[in-house]
C-alpha cells in the first residue's frame, strides 16, 4: 500500500525515546531527561514580543515563498557580521526549520546512483533523508582520539566517482565536535578541486566554549563558497525550536531550485515566526551570551561527573550542548546489556533516566546526554547513572 521509498527510512529514534519518556512522566514517574535536543530557556522576550506584535498588526497572511525580505536581510547581515560571507537575497531561502532546509537540499541534489559522505556519529536524520531521495549514504566512522572529526585521509578514502556531497555538522550533534580553522583547512584543501557539494549544518554554531570562535567552511575561499550550502536557523541559538524557522544560503541556482520545490510543498514559513526571527537575529546577542555561559559550566559538571563513574569515559566536547560518553566498558556486565541501546533501556526502565543510545547516531558503545537542563536536575540524573552502573 505504501510507496516503496518508505521502506528505506525509520521513525526518528530520538522522537521514539522522547515519546516513551513522556508516557512515564504522564504516569507520575519523575524521569530525568537527558534526551532533550532543545534549550530549556524561554524564547528571548525581544523575539516573543515581535511575534505578538505581528499578530496584533495583522501580519498573518502569506509571505514570499522563500521568506520575507526583512528576514532575508537580517540573515544576510548575520552572515556578513559573523563570517564575513556576502550573500544576496536570491542566495538565501527561509524554510520551516533547519531540518526542512536540509530536506529541500536533498530533494534538489540527490538521485539514484549518488553517494553522500556522512561522518559518524551523525544526526539521525541525515542518512534517512539521503535514502529517501534514492541516494546512498556513505558512513565514515570518526574516532574518539580524533575528537570525532573526519580526517583528510578518511575523506580521501571515502570519495568515489559517484560522490555527490558531504554533510558536515559543526558543532556536531551528538558529539559536540567542532572543526577548527586548521581542521577545516585539511578538508577544504581536498574538496575545493572536486565537484562535490558541501552541506554545512551550522545550527549549533553559537554553542562554542573556551573562548573559541566559530569558523564556517564557506568562508575559506570564494571557490569553496561556490560549492557550499550553509544551513542554520534560530531554533537552538535563540531557544525557538517551536517557531520553526531555518534557513540556507548558497549558490543562486540551488537556492532558486529549493524555492521552486518549497512553492509546491510547504509554501512560505509562518509569517509570525519570521517577524520573531528578525528580532532575534538583530537583538538576541545578549540572550545567547547568557545561555552559552550557563551551558559552559554545565558542560564542565557533566564531563567531570561522567569521568568519575567506573566504566565510563567522556571526552570534553568543544561545542553544542551534548556530551557523548563512551560506555563500551559497561556492555556485557549483564547478559541483557550488550549494546548502548540496551544500556539506555536499563537506565530508563530501572532508574528513570532518559538518554539516547549511540546506535541511531551510527556509533554503538556511546550515549548522548544533553545538558540543556537546570544544574540540580543534571546532578540528580548523574547520581542515578552512577548508582545504575555500580549495581551492575
Amino acid at each position: 500500500m505504501l510507496a516503496k521509498r518508505m521502506r528505506r527510512i525509520q521513525p526518528s529514534s530520538t522522537m521514539a525515546i522522547s515519546a516513551k519518556t513522556n508516557e512515564m512522566i504522564a504516569k507520575g514517574i519523575r524521569v530525568i531527561d537527558f534526551g532533550l535536543g532543545q534549550p530549556e530557556f524561554e524564547t528571548p522576550a525581544v523575539a516573543a514580543e515581535a511575534g505578538i506584535r505581528a499578530i496584533q498588526d495583522g501580519y498573518t497572511k502569506y509571505t514570499a515563498t522563500a521568506g520575507a525580505d526583512d528576514l532575508k536581510e537580517a540573515i544576510i547581515e548575520k552572515f556578513k557580521n559573523d563570517h564575513q560571507l556576502t550573500y544576496n537575497k536570491r542566495e538565501v531561502i527561509v524554510s520551516c526549520g533547519a531540518k526542512h532546509s536540509l530536506y529541500n537540499i536533498a530533494q534538489i541534489l540527490f538521485e539514484e546512483g549518488d553517494e553522500v559522505i556522512i561522518p559518524a556519529p551523525y544526526w539521525v536524520t541525515y542518512p534517512d533523508q539521503v535514502r529517501l531521495n534514492d541516494a546512498t549514504p556513505v558512513i565514515v566512522k570518526t574516532r574518539e582520539k580524533d575528537h570525532f572529526l573526519i580526517t583528510k585521509d578518511q575523506l580521501k578514502d571515502a570519495i568515489t566517482p559517484r560522490t555527490k556531497a558531504i554533510i558536515l555538522n559543526s558543532p556536531s550533534n551528538p558529539a559536540g565536535a567542532v572543526y577548527t580553522e586548521r581542521d577545516f583547512y585539511d578538508v577544504a584543501d581536498l574538496l575545493v578541486s572536486t565537484s562535490i557539494w558541501i552541506i554545512s549544518d551550522e545550527i549549533y554554531e553559537k554553542f562554542i566554549y573556551d573562548g573559541k570562535r566559530y569558523t564556517s567552511i564557506a568562508s575559506f575561499s570564494p571557490d569553496l563558497k561556490k560549492k557550499t550550502i550553509v544551513v542554520n536557523g534560530v531554533s537552538k541559538s535563540y531557544a525557538m525550536t517551536g517557531w520553526r524557522i531555518g534557513y540556507a544560503a548558497g549558490p543562486k541556482d540551488l537556492i532558486e531550485a529549493m524555492s521552486t520545490l518549497q512553492s509546491q510543498t510547504t509554501s512560505n514559513p509562518t509569517s509570525i515566526s519570521q517577524k520573531a526571527a528578525v528580532a532575534a537575529l538583530k537583538n538576541g546577542g545578549p540572550f545567547i551570551l547568557n545561555m552559552v555561559s550557563e551551558y559552559s559550566s554545565r558542560r564542565e559538571l557533566m564531563v567531570k561527573q561522567l569521568n568519575n563513574i567506573p566504566g565510563i569515559r567522556c571526552v570534553r566536547p568543544a561545542g553544542s550542548f551534548y556530551v557523548f560518553p563512551n560506555v563500551s566498558g559497561l556492555l556485557g556486565k549483564r547478559p541483557s546489556i550488550n549494546s548502548s541501546a540496551a544500556f539506555a533501556e536499563y537506565l530508563l526502565d530501572d532508574y528513570a533516566v532518559s538518554t539516547i543510545p549511540g546506535e541511531p547516531f551510527g556509533m554503538d558503545g556511546y550515549l548522548r546526554l544533553s545538558y540543556a537542563a537546570p544544574q540540580a536536575v543534571l546532578i540528580e540524573g548523574l547520581d542515578r547513572i552512577k548508582k545504575a552502573v555500580l549495581s551492575l
